[in-house]
């Protein structure tokens, strides 16, 4: 009891360290925290999000690019632009990310926001408050991301289901984005129908060695079964905040190379 109050303890000092105003500028977060319109900050923040693997200054470099494209007006662009704006797109790449990737995104933001004020509903139709995370909130998104004509296949592996097992990395770290609202200025709180206890911790494999050297992750596969069996260990910390912990985790993980 004594070692878990200790660690406990630790994991806090480190939220606190990494869970404030200095933590955004080296952080894809950063991208949306440019915007102060909801829909821009949801477009902005779910394009940093989804280049978010590799290097952060290079995903910090691309998202920033990609904005520009926009107009640094991602909303307005999304809703109003012809098809002769998207010849701008045709040279886009960020890693496996590409042009056809680009424009399916494009499509299907343009389409959502015609009928729907924010993003955020794309993920709760699928998800009840009784629901205990977010997991059928994101199989729901994948598939409906996916439901336009002519979805090119390609780009189906850029947005991760817990139906393939995939930790959901990205997405998670969106919806912690979005979602957690602790007045300390990174995460934004702008979505308020979706718990944070119902989130997931963002699991890649510098989040899951440093879990699993403190014991919070007892899986060997770095996968959705992993990331919901840490975040039930991160809700015996914090059972209406658990992802709160990301912060220490993915600073310790990957800033401190613990």
């Amino acid at each position: 009891m004594e070692q878990e109050r200790k660690l406990v303890d630790f994991l806090n000092a480190k939220v606190e360290a990494y869970n404030k105003f200095s933590f955004i500028a080296a952080d894809p977060i950063s991208i949306p925290h440019r915007f102060s319109r909801k829909q821009d900050i949801e477009i902005s923040g779910f394009f940093a999000a989804i280049f978010s693997w590799g290097n952060r200054t290079t995903i910090i470099r691309k998202s920033t690019e990609l904005m520009q494209a926009f107009d640094n007006s991602p909303h307005d662009f999304l809703i109003n632009h012809s098809s002769g704006d998207l010849r701008r797109f045709l040279d886009f790449k960020h890693r496996t990310f590409n042009a056809t990737d680009l424009l399916y995104f494009i499509d299907f933001l343009s389409y959502h926001y015609r009928s729907n004020k924010s993003l955020e509903s794309a993920f709760t139709c699928g998800l009840q408050k009784q629901d205990k995370n977010i997991e059928k909130g994101l199989i729901y998104f994948r598939q409906y991301f996916f439901s336009l004509e002519d979805a090119p296949s390609r780009t189906k592996k850029h947005i991760s289901s817990p139906e393939s097992n995939s930790t959901c990395k990205r997405l998670s770290m969106f919806l912690r984005w979005m979602v957690r609202n602790d007045k300390q200025g990174v995460d934004f709180g702008i979505w308020k129908n979706i718990l944070p206890s119902q989130l997931i911790c963002p699991v890649d494999l510098h989040v899951a060695r440093v879990a699993r050297k403190f014991g919070l992750l007892t899986r060997q596969q770095t996968d959705w079964q992993a990331a919901v069996e840490l975040t039930n260990y991160l809700k015996r910390l914090d059972s209406m905040d658990p992802v709160k912990y990301d912060f220490a985790l993915f600073g310790l993980g990957v800033l401190e190379k613990f």
